[in-house]
Parts: structure tokens; C-alpha cells; sequence
């Protein structure tokens, strides 16, 4: 089963893709803050982060520069979840290695349950190994 962390500081949007990630089978941890997030990600090892960019104490941004920097924790992919739609913020989250940039407002919990499936299964695929290769 796939672990997934939520860095987002709104009690009620964490809980509502707490809820959705849950139903579809995935094991959720919450944070509520940058730093508490990196905490969680380095004691938890998620499979996937969904990360905010605007919270309290550390932003998205910094975290995700600081996860990216760590050799324990650089590989784990990143899906920045904002409600931030300016392009410079998408280009700077993509450019620290979020591995996709989602406007809140412009897609359903399913959709973003989905989006998170598709990128995991694109994940596991680049793992398998290739025969063909010594």
C-alpha cells in the first residue's frame, strides 16, 4: 500500500484529501506545517508528498528545497498542491523537483487521487528492472 504524506496547514482541505486517499486505499499522514512535514518525511519515508506552498513556519517552497537537498529523502516524488495559479510559482516548484504543479481549485479530491495513481505507476515502472540491460 502506497503511503502518502499531506503538508497542507487547512484542517478542513487536509482532511478532505486525508479522506479521499483513504478510500482508495492509501495510507495518510497529515502535517500541518513545513517543518513538522520535513519531520514526518524523514521519520515516515511516504511513498508520495502532497505539499502546500503557502504555511505557517516553512513554506512549500523551502521545504521542498530542503527534501531535494537530502540524500535521504531527494528521490521520494513531490506533487505541489496549491491554490497558487501564477506561473513563476510552477516554475520555481518544478524547477526544486515537484514532479507536478496542481491548482486546488481546478481539480476534484478523485481527480487529484488519480493524478497521484498515475504518477506513482510511472514511478514503479521506472524501477523495474530491464533485462536486457547488464
Amino acid at each position: 500500500m502506497a503511503k502518502i504524506l499531506i503538508v497542507e496547514d487547512d484542517p478542513l482541505i487536509s482532511r478532505m484529501y486525508q479522506q479521499a486517499f483513504t478510500f482508495h486505499n492509501f495510507e495518510v499522514e497529515v502535517s500541518f506545517d513545513g517543518e513538522e512535514g520535513i519531520e514526518k518525511v524523514r521519520k515516515g519515508k511516504p511513498t508520495i508528498i502532497l505539499l502546500d506552498i503557502m504555511m505557517p513556519k516553512m513554506n512549500g517552497l523551502k521545504v521542498l528545497e530542503k527534501l531535494k537537498a537530502d540524500p535521504q529523502t531527494k528521490k521520494i516524488p513531490v506533487i505541489v498542491l496549491t491554490n497558487l495559479a501564477e506561473e513563476q510559482d510552477a516554475e520555481a516548484a518544478l524547477s526544486l523537483g515537484a514532479v507536478k504543479y496542481i491548482i486546488k481549485s481546478e481539480y476534484t479530491p478523485k481527480q487529484v487521487v488519480d493524478m497521484v495513481k498515475e504518477i506513482l505507476a510511472a514511478y514503479s515502472r521506472d524501477e523495474v528492472p530491464n533485462p536486457s540491460k547488464p
